[in-house]
């Protein structure tokens, strides 16, 4: 068998029997599995098995009389190869390219039916001078930003984490080691101006159900009020999706990682304050069910604007600093989160909502009721359902300029700037002068020096020469951002480059755009549910409003999911 295979196989390569080209008339089919990371060892049985499915999509429609494109590239930027640097000595470009050079010979001895010729590989300047591009476009047209921001740091990895890179408080890689909050300024990708368009086009999607299920979650849209508190003489707009229990709120909750939370604090909490931060986990969105709800007392009051109270203020480990405000009406009797941060506080509790078929009591409740019911303890709204009282309150905030309807979303804009190393460098220069300065297009691509120090930080500000530059604008001495580009920024769309990834002039040219796209069967594992794949379709969406698709009609990458 292995001797018939080799065989077999070497004819394939020197007939160059997968390689396609756009044939007119020809019903395309394009085959996609999600490119690897090529890690040091090889393929591992989970590649195995996405790339026999794939090559069975491509081989089944080569029969069924189809012009096929069935492509493969190597995600080859990433922190494990980086960390692999620092850990034996060896330089990323040369420890990646071994590994790929392994995976392009285990491939071939499996098979694969690939069109070699199209091969891409994320860590050369000839692919990612294009994402230096597109930054520069979304930067242009406002899609592209800079922030201060709290954000997770690994003090193993030295670098920022995404939300979904912090599993129970620790870094994905190195479960020994506890996350820690910075704040820094990080550049951000407008992801959010799209929320809608993502939420609604899922359903035409041929993808599992759970899947879709996983992004609607992720976006999570709400419709609610955003009401008014004042704190300090000033006003705070806190979102809620129950204003029917605002005459139940006894506190308030700040978000520990709020970047305004010292300016709550009075003198005499600060030292509490203080070393409650120290000792508190990063959280992310879906760990907030289970996590054990902390916080302590700011020292501050707010005022409900419904009844004119004075409640305190707290910070918790519960409350999102990137979700609304970063700031929470905290309803005991009917919220379940708030109930047990006041449970174990010793925090008052008011019953607003009646149930129709219990009777309840605040002193002895057991968990917070949280179904419909008649509102009590709630002025003039008394006897109202609580449906009816949600518009009514709504209504009656409106009008005194208290409140206003919203729709808020969980969804957050994507932070792209990694303090590492192996990665696109972001093509931005800081003047003193002339501020943020982008890199002109015709200085593309801004390459990843060689020569750099691995050890602890950034190794890109190692090298000098990078870094001390002349501002494009004024021609003064100026500093060249050392922060490189999120991975997912590569693999956004790669599966466009595939079309064209010769080009030089452009990432891609139209006409290949409207012969081969969307991919007709995607392949890949759910755990890129809600990142890269919620990040394809936005690179999809906002290419075509800036004009990379032409007239085409082109709204999502990947038809079906496998």
């Amino acid at each position: 068998f292995k001797s018939i295979e080799q065989k077999w196989q070497k004819k394939w390569e020197n007939s160059k029997i997968f390689q396609t080209k756009e044939k007119k008339g020809a019903r395309k089919f394009y085959s996609l599995e999600m490119y690897p990371y090529p890690s040091g060892t090889g393929l591992h049985m989970g590649h195995a098995f996405n790339y026999t499915v794939g090559d069975i999509f491509a081989r089944m429609k080569r029969m069924q009389g189809f012009n096929v494109l069935y492509p493969m590239g190597y995600d080859s930027f990433g922190l494990p190869a980086e960390n692999a640097a620092i850990k034996n000595g060896v330089h990323p470009k040369k420890y990646t390219e071994k590994a790929i050079a392994n995976f392009i010979k285990q491939q071939k001895n499996l098979g694969l039916s690939y069109d070699w010729s199209r091969v891409i590989f994320t860590h050369k300047p000839e692919y990612y001078k294009w994402n230096q591009y597109f930054f520069l476009k979304f930067l242009e047209k406002g899609l592209a930003y800079r922030k201060k921001a709290p954000v997770n740091w690994c003090p193993k990895c030295q670098t920022v984490l995404a939300n979904e890179q912090v599993h129970q408080g620790k870094c994905w890689r190195h479960q020994d080691t506890e996350v820690e909050t910075k704040n820094l300024e990080q550049w951000f990708i407008r992801t959010t101006k799209y929320s809608d368009e993502l939420l609604n086009k899922i359903h035409s999607l041929q993808w599992p159900s759970r899947i879709k299920i996983m992004q609607e979650n992720w976006i999570g849209r709400s419709d609610g009020t955003e009401i008014f508190f004042e704190v300090k003489g000033e006003k705070w707009p806190i979102f809620t999706t129950r204003p029917d229990t605002i005459f139940g709120v006894t506190f308030m909750v700040v978000s520990s990682k709020h970047l305004r939370l010292m300016e709550l604090v009075k003198p005499d909490q600060k030292d509490k304050v203080e070393s409650f931060l120290k000792k508190i986990r990063p959280t992310k969105q879906e760990d907030l069910e289970n996590l054990e709800k902390e916080g302590v007392f700011t020292g501050s009051y707010a005022v409900n604007p419904a009844n004119n109270e004075k409640i305190p203020v707290y910070t918790g480990n519960f409350v999102l600093a990137d979700y609304g405000s970063g700031m929470v009406m905290a309803v005991p009797a009917h919220d379940q989160r708030d109930f047990e941060f006041a449970k174990k506080y010793k925090l008052p509790m008011k019953l607003v909502i009646k149930p129709k078929d219990k009777v309840l009591n605040e002193k002895n409740l057991d968990e917070a009721y949280t179904g419909p019911g008649i509102l009590i303890n709630s002025g003039s709204f008394n006897g109202l359902f609580s449906e009816q009282a949600k518009e009514k309150i709504t209504k009656a905030l409106e009008s005194k300029k208290k409140g206003r309807r919203r729709i808020q979303y969980k969804f957050r804009d994507w932070l792209v700037s990694r303090q590492r190393y192996w990665g696109t460098p972001i093509p931005v220069i800081y003047c003193s002068s002339c501020g943020i300065v982008p890199v002109p297009e015709k200085e593309l691509p801004v390459k990843l020096p060689e020569k750099v120090k691995f050890g602890k930080g950034n190794p890109l500000e190692t090298d000098k020469k990078f870094v001390n530059v002349k501002c494009p604008k004024c021609g003064n001495k100026a500093r060249r951002e050392t922060d490189t580009m999120d991975t997912f920024f590569d693999s956004s769309w790669y599966y466009l480059r595939y079309l064209d990834s010769k080009n030089s002039k452009k990432p891609f040219d139209i006409k290949k755009i409207s012969y081969w796209m969307p991919v007709d069967q995607y392949i890949g594992g759910a755990e890129h549910a809600t990142m890269h794949l919620v990040y394809a379709r936005f690179f999809t969406k906002a290419l075509r409003d800036l004009g990379f698709f032409g007239n085409l009609k082109i709204d999502e990458p990947f038809l079906k999911l496998f």
